[in-house]
C-alpha cells in the first residue's frame, strides 16, 4: 500500500484540515511564511557550521589560547 501525503478526515477536525490545506497551498500566507523560516533555518544552520570550525583552523592546539 503506498503512503499518502495528507490528512484524513476521519481523524481530524475540520480546523486541523484547514491548517493543514493553509500551510500546504502556495497561494496562502501561511505557506509562505513557512517556507521562509524553514529557508532561514537552513541558512543559519550552514552559518554557525562554518564558524564553529574556523577556530580550530587556525589556531595553535585545540586548547591553546594565547
Amino acid at each position: 500500500m503506498a503512503k499518502r501525503k495528507g490528512v484524513s478526515g476521519k481523524t481530524h477536525t475540520p480546523k486541523q484540515l484547514d491548517d493543514y490545506a493553509n500551510q500546504n497551498n502556495p497561494n496562502n500566507k501561511a505557506y509562505k511564511s513557512r517556507m521562509a523560516n524553514e529557508k532561514q533555518q537552513r541558512d543559519n544552520k550552514r552559518v554557525t557550521t562554518f564558524a564553529d570550525l574556523d577556530w580550530m583552523c587556525f589556531s595553535k592546539g585545540m586548547y591553546e589560547f594565547d
